[in-house]
């Protein structure tokens, strides 16, 4: 999952968003949330589709009709756009698991148990679509989840509403190459059989790696392909021999002598593929990523409650440096909070994030207000040499960093300070500095956080990189950068020189000049 981008909104629909699970051919994903902390998937329709005569209608009617597929291998509707309103937009539940696309990218095909319960449990849910009265239309490994429990298929509302809205334009197809059917590609309005052969294509390239009208590695044009699909016999080498005549049948030219979604299951029940197996049959390292990937969702949402506004009405959260250095200002009063968060795995889809680590992936500069010549491209010398000793510069007025934090000798008002750590301060990987119950270090993973008392992270600036340090300069800015220089996260509070750094009583942790906050962490008890 990517940070928000500044021209991001920071909320649609009255949902928040935290930060960007990904990009279809249909628009953005967002993460969300509900005011309960239920997450949500909320994506985003492109003005292009939703300008075209018609489409808005037909969107919310199928998103209708889609919400009536209660089914344990599909994700619920929870909520989309009014009519009139722009963006159009549809939340869903968000099942923190990486797509079919994904995992077999990252770790090749499937094993044989793994690819036969997968194929049982995609029959249920293509069963449970068009017992609807409905066909999916855009059957593909990115629309295909990973979940603990079961597969989820997801993203058929949005399809079909394109998919009518696109055959209004006379030759367009709709779906993706090399796994629509031929009947989708030469304009036709697709059904239930031209699902079964989408599921046989993925089921393809879930055992060989590609597709079925793909050889491994290769890299030809949409229209190359799609004249595969409707003129050339599939390649199933690399197949199980088991699962070929199966696959066969499926991928038939003529939909009519396609086998139903019925017997595809009935067939794939004699060769091992039942339904109810997937959790055992997944493949062992999935259940690292899910594990990781549930608890890096979790903590973007619990995060997310600790971001406040501050009294003054500006942005309490913290925000990336773009490459815009204009953008580098400090953030405009009365902007919604804003997580910084990047998971990264690539892992997305419309219900999905799944992150082993935690990385900022904008390619940035530092912030044009840090005029000095040793600003450029590498921390200042009086920083340099601080890193070097274990201590602050010398015009830093601060005690090692190592040193332990001294305990206020008397009662402290709610906002009084515990400690004002003054410009220029740094922390290299696993220092840290602390006063209170507040503790900011700078981990070795390159991530910024304020660790409460228990050791809870309470706040972050969600950055990664070996050789990451986080720098308060003389301008006010809190910066973290690169091992080579470059800003990843900045508290854009620079052009304020004198600015001080600020843990108080009440837990928080500030930038503030003179008695005006310049940015909060949200991070008070």
């Amino acid at each position: 999952m990517n940070n928000l981008q500044p021209s991001d909104p920071t909320s649609i629909g009255g949902y928040p968003l935290l930060g960007r699970i990904g990009e279809g051919g249909m628009g953005q994903v967002f993460l969300s949330r509900t005011g309960s902390g239920r997450l949500l998937a909320l994506k985003t329709i492109r003005d292009d589709l939703s300008s075209e005569p018609g489409f808005e209608e037909r969107f919310a009617r199928e998103i209708r009709n889609s919400d009536r597929v209660r089914s344990p291998w599909t994700v619920t509707v929870v909520d989309y756009s009014a009519p009139g309103s722009r963006p159009q937009w549809l939340a869903t539940e968000y099942v923190p698991a990486p797509s079919l696309a994904e995992w077999v990218t990252a770790h090749g095909p499937l094993p044989q148990t793994a690819l036969l319960s997968l194929a049982a449990e995609l029959c249920g849910a293509m069963q449970a679509v068009h017992d609807a009265g409905l066909a999916h239309r855009d059957i593909k490994p990115g629309n295909v989840l990973l979940a603990r429990d079961r597969p989820r298929l997801i993203d058929f509302g949005v399809a079909r509403a394109a998919d009518d809205s696109r055959h209004t334009r006379v030759g367009v197809p709709v779906g993706s190459p090399g796994f629509l059917a031929p009947d989708q590609a030469v304009g036709g309005v697709a059904a239930a059989p031209a699902d079964v052969f989408s599921l046989a294509a993925l089921l393809v390239y879930a055992a060989t790696g590609h597709g079925p009208f793909l050889r491994a590695g290769e890299q030809i044009p949409a229209a190359t392909l799609l004249y595969r699909v409707v003129h050339e016999e599939p390649d199933l080498a690399g197949v199980a021999p088991s699962l070929v005549p199966l696959l066969t049948e499926c991928l038939a030219k003529d939909p009519a002598v396609r086998p139903t979604t019925a017997q595809l299951s009935g067939r794939l029940a004699e060769i091992g593929g039942r339904l109810g197996r997937w959790p055992e049959e997944y493949p062992v390292a999935l259940t690292d990523t899910l594990t990781e990937a549930e608890h890096a969702a979790r903590t973007v949402v619990d995060l997310d409650h600790h971001y406040v506004t501050t009294p003054a009405g500006q942005d309490a959260s913290p925000t990336l440096i773009s490459p815009d250095p204009v953008l580098a200002a400090p953030a405009e009063p009365g902007r919604r909070r804003r997580p910084a968060w990047l998971l990264t795995t690539g892992i997305a889809a419309v219900a999905v994030v799944v992150a082993v680590a935690v990385a900022v992936h904008f390619g940035t500069q530092r912030s044009s207000a840090e005029s000095s010549p040793s600003a450029q491209g590498r921390p200042s010398d009086s920083a340099a040499s601080a890193t070097a000793s274990g201590t602050p510069s010398a015009s830093a007025q601060e005690p090692q960093k190592s040193q332990e934090p001294q305990e206020p000798q008397e009662p402290q008002e709610k906002s009084a300070a515990l400690k004002v750590v003054q410009a220029t301060f740094e922390l290299a990987a696993g220092e840290s500095v602390a006063a209170g119950d507040r503790t900011l270090a700078m981990q070795a993973d390159g991530n910024l956080v304020i660790y409460d008392q228990d050791g809870k992270p309470r706040w972050a600036s969600i950055t990664k990189g070996e050789g990451n340090s986080a720098r308060f300069q003389p301008d006010g800015n809190l910066v973290v950068y690169t091992s080579d220089g470059q800003a990843l996260w900045a508290s854009r509070t620079h052009g304020n020189p004198g600015a001080v750094l600020v843990f108080q009583a009440d837990g928080n942790v500030l930038i503030k000049s003179g008695d005006t906050v310049l940015w909060a962490a949200g991070t008070e008890n």
